[in-house]
């Protein structure tokens, strides 16, 4: 198994099994969109013997009421159904969270299930008066700290907000899961 940036070739890879993985194709629709916009701005493969794409994680830009810290979002995390259990999802999540640390991206936010994201050392967001559009997901959505200086960003925009909350707002092409 190669764990990798994703290149040119991958895509068709990439979209098969996000629509293999997820019960719609909204997964795959956003990754192609995303990558047209040029708003994807990590893509992790995993990749068998034979070059077929196995695993797959997503990373693109979000702001924080309305301003880029170099902060992104990990969505979608998806694994074959054959290799489940393996280990994938989190050699694909820490291959992720190493590169974007090499870039100097400040921090990662998930919308997902606590209990696996913070094996990770994801924590909740909300921990750091963090939250996003879709009402109910404050459990779900969580951040990852990769800068030191991440959370006094959150603190200096709060500080300039009415509200101590802040609100972390994905890219347009993820406004098809309202």
């Amino acid at each position: 198994m190669l764990i990798r940036t994703e290149i040119g070739v991958d895509a068709a890879g990439i979209d098969a099994l996000l629509r293999r993985t997820f019960p719609t194709a909204g997964e795959a629709e956003l990754v192609q969109q995303l990558r047209e916009d040029g708003l994807l701005t990590l893509g992790v493969v995993a990749t068998d013997d034979e070059g077929q794409v196995l695993g797959y994680a997503a990373f693109s830009p979000v702001t924080l009421q309305g301003e880029d810290l170099n902060w992104v979002a990990l969505a979608p995390l998806a694994v074959d159904e054959s290799i489940r259990g393996q280990d994938l999802g989190r050699k694909l999540v820490f291959e992720g969270l190493d590169t974007l640390n090499e870039f100097s991206y400040s921090a990662v936010v998930v919308l997902g299930d606590p209990q696996y994201y913070s094996r990770f050392g994801f924590e909740p967001a909300v921990s750091h008066a963090l939250h996003c559009k879709w009402p109910g997901s404050e459990s779900a959505f969580q951040v990852y700290k990769l800068a030191e200086e991440a959370f006094i960003q959150t603190e200096d925009l709060a500080a300039q907000s009415e509200s101590p909350a802040i609100k972390v707002e994905y890219s347009a092409p993820f406004d098809r899961f309202e």
